[in-house]
């Protein structure tokens, strides 16, 4: 034990006196840049003891309001500026979008992404079901639920040997070595079928998967193409999932709404004839307004500073990294009448949408790094949720009662219910 104690104290002293030799070598420029307003900042640690206690994008919505929209924060060594509003959201994203269009280095990306290669990390369905394909979804989860934490290795990326210490690497590396495994094994098998159809001379007319698109492509290596599945399958079905069980969440907690999904959806399909958009208007304002109070991700993917700018006379320094936090958007006041309130019919008539042109709407982002993935993500919501209405009645589980559910979140790069959600289904009967 005090062989242990003697370690820690050693660690925390070297790292003590390489922080402050690092500072005394470091040549400070002559001029103090203007900075967004923020919270006192802390030597060594920063600002990261005014995330402790709550879940971050909480904690973050809270400072925003008493320190303004554009803050700046020091996170360990890495220069953060955090958005909570529309309007500096919209300077981020598009009047300056060339300037933050890239993304910050961090583990979880470097690792698994393949040093970033892929098209969500980037610097400027596997098709056939796969054998492997739950183990495959469990390492995934696991994988964005570290890239969405604030990472000990990530706030001190000039400190290697912390990303040891905190055992975050031999983690990141597991994953890598098992998740790869699997994805090679898909590749191989799919270059072994594409290769023998070519020998037999099958032509235009053989179905083709993403991957096969993929493989086609002599720029893309084998590491491009497992980077571009990983995106596919972390940005497109751990964040379709969540949103599904929050709008069944929502809906389970308001009846009434649920009541008018459900009888829109089975009469559009009792009819014969195809239905269109127009005709679960219901059913996709559901979808908004859960995308609303819980997008996929509380922060966007994180954007770098690519040079120094100014924003509203703010000074943005050079590799700044930047959150949005499209979580505390979706809930400001200015923007939303009655903001926590589950109010799907808002959206009725409404102009507001997703797709990067609102700016107090963002749940996948705008500018040229929105999310691409927009049609199949919510294809992927939309469609189950409209099985899930037409084909069940839905009761809490445990004999709970509507109003008694628990909308308690729990924090990773998808934000999910800390408590999964247990509904008991009642065939329906047309």
């Amino acid at each position: 034990m005090d062989l242990q104690i003697l370690y820690f104290t050693s660690i925390f002293s070297l790292f003590i006196f390489v922080f402050i030799a690092k500072k005394i070598v470091t040549k400070k420029s002559n001029s103090t840049p203007n900075l967004p307003p923020g919270p006192l900042k802390l030597p060594i640690i920063g600002n990261i003891h005014n995330l402790i206690g709550a879940l971050p994008h909480h904690k973050l919505r809270d400072l925003s309001n008493k320190y303004g929209p554009l803050m700046h924060l020091k996170l360990g060594e890495v220069s953060t500026i955090v958005v909570s509003s529309a309007e500096y959201a919209k300077e981020v994203m598009k009047n300056h979008d060339l300037v933050f269009a890239s993304r910050p280095h961090i583990q979880a990306s470097k690792i698994m992404g393949y040093n970033s290669l892929g098209i969500a990390f980037a610097p400027y369905a596997f098709g056939k079901k796969c054998k492997e394909n739950q183990k495959f979804i469990s390492l995934v989860r696991k994988a964005i639920k570290i890239a969405g934490g604030f990472e000990l290795g990530d706030l001190y990326p000039s400190y290697k040997w912390l990303q040891h210490l905190s055992g975050l690497k031999p983690k990141l590396e597991k994953l890598h070595k098992e998740a790869d495994l699997i994805m090679q094994n898909i590749i191989d098998e799919h270059r072994e079928v594409n290769e023998s159809r070519a020998s037999e001379n099958h032509g235009d007319e053989v179905e083709e998967y993403l991957v096969d698109v993929l493989l086609k492509q002599d720029c893309l290596s084998d590491n491009s193409v497992k980077a571009v599945i990983l995106d596919i399958y972390g940005g497109g079905s751990e964040t379709s999932a969540t949103t599904i069980t929050w709008a069944m969440a929502e809906m389970i907690k308001n009846p009434k709404i649920m009541q008018k999904v459900q009888a829109e959806v089975r009469e559009v399909f009792d009819k014969q004839r195809k239905p269109n958009e127009s005709d679960i208007e219901n059913l996709k304002c559901v979808v908004k307004e859960t995308l609303r109070l819980h997008p996929p991700a509380t922060f966007l993917l994180p954007r770098e500073c690519g040079q120094e700018c100014k924003i509203n006379g703010y000074d943005i320094p050079f590799k700044s990294k930047v959150i949005v936090n499209a979580w505390a958007i979706g809930r400001d006041p200015n923007y939303w009448a009655d903001p926590e309130r589950f109010f799907p019919e808002r959206f009725i008539e409404s102009c507001v949408d997703y797709r990067g042109n609102n700016f107090e709407f963002v749940p996948f982002g705008a500018g040229r790094r929105m999310c691409p993935g927009i049609t199949f993500g919510m294809v992927n919501v939309e469609y189950p949720l409209a099985v899930l209405m037409y084909h069940f009645d839905w009761k809490l589980a445990n004999r709970l009662k509507n109003e008694d559910l628990d909308m308690s979140e729990t924090f990773g790069s998808a934000v999910a219910r800390k408590d999964d959600l247990y509904l008991i289904p009642i065939t329906y009967h047309p």
